[in-house]
């Protein structure tokens, strides 16, 4: 027999192309719900949950390219897991890079899948093997959904998700869509044709995508390990060890986290390579954790100088922990770090 799966989201006030809602009589606690409904094999007779209906529930994330994209498709696939453990959920991505080495370190499992990039101008002469390397692609994602059969797959954006998603749609698995930017991308965009849902932050992004009364505002899902607390003190020990041996008190101390993007923006890196020798000279009660981005990291590495209170990192997976440990945010302001600051309630600077 078939089971008919609903997932069930809560959304802000309803613009006017949602699926449905219905309004109380305080306007501030006006609740939205859309469903999408899957067809699962089921061996019971009846389901008494919603908890069981989402026994054996198996969705695949495509997901990679920065961490913009890879983090929102973590986000989604923590809050399956706290939903029903028994979930099967496999990313795809691409091997030997920042997805392949995120996604098992957030305890999924993840299988590579060719590189499909579009270069651009368009019209580039690098494009001239994109059609054979995007079949080779699909034809890759098509024998991995194949033997996962998935319920579902989400896409979170990139070119990464391009593939996966269309071979998906080949397959007749539903897919649905996440885009984490006011603006969507090229793949998100096109995809939003044939996606059963189009997931958008901002209400002003629902005028990018063509059929609009497929998209559903529900702002950026956040990274469960984000929620998890910690204290400043502990966090700061991670990062800092000789700490604990350091005299005075710790409450004295202030940190900075810098995040210059998950590969690399240009405009913090140059900027505080400027000024973190005299900031750290000036104020000897002042740390910094600097994220200086994958594709940054070996010229900023060459660059800056050997710190005890200067923490250099191409990449940090504890973001959890960064964030506790810092007392101000210095950042670029990519659509799902500021979510991410908004919901670790920190003070920042967002450099546009």
């Amino acid at each position: 027999m078939a089971s008919t799966t609903q997932f069930l989201i809560s959304l802000p006030p309803k613009p006017p192309y949602l699926l449905s809602y219905s309004s109380p009589s305080k306007p501030r606690s006006i609740n939205i719900t859309c469903c999408l409904s899957i067809q699962q094999a089921r061996n019971d007779q009846t389901t008494s949950s919603g908890s069981n209906a989402l026994n054996g529930l198996r969705v695949a994330f495509a997901a990679g390219g920065t961490g913009g994209h890879i983090y929102p498709a973590v986000a989604i696939a923590d809050e399956l897991k706290l939903v029903n453990p028994t979930s099967e959920l496999l990313f795809l991505g691409r091997p030997n890079s920042m997805e392949s080495t995120a996604i098992p370190s957030a305890h999924f499992e993840f299988k590579s899948i060719p590189a499909v990039k579009l270069v651009r101008p368009f019209f580039s002469l690098r494009n001239l093997l994109l059609p054979y390397f995007l079949i080779k692609s699909i034809t890759k994602c098509f024998t991995l959904l194949s033997k996962f059969e998935p319920h579902l797959v989400v896409g979170t954006g990139g070119y990464v998700s391009f593939p996966v998603c269309l071979a998906a749609l080949l397959k007749g698995i539903k897919v649905v869509i996440q885009e984490q930017n006011s603006v969507p991308g090229i793949a998100n965009r096109f995809l939003s044709l044939f996606a059963d849902l189009v997931f958008v932050a901002f209400n002003s992004t629902v005028q990018s995508f063509p059929r609009k009364e497929k998209c559903v505002v529900c702002g950026n899902p956040v990274r469960l390990s984000l929620k998890n607390s910690f204290s400043k003190a502990v966090s700061r020990l991670h990062f800092f060890p000789w700490l604990e041996k350091m005299e005075g008190s710790s409450e004295e101390i202030k940190l900075i986290l810098v995040l210059g993007g998950s590969l690399g923006a240009n405009a913090v890196n140059i900027a505080l390579l400027n000024v973190y020798s005299q900031l750290l000279l000036e104020h000897e009660n002042w740390f910094i954790i600097w994220q200086t981005g994958v594709e940054s990291f070996n010229e900023m590495e060459s660059l800056v100088r050997s710190h005890p209170r200067l923490l250099l990192a191409p990449f940090l997976h504890s973001m959890n922990m960064a964030y506790a440990a810092a007392d101000l945010v210095v950042s670029r302001a990519g659509a799902m770090t500021c979510s991410e600051i908004l919901a670790t309630g920190k003070p920042s600077i967002l450099v546009d």
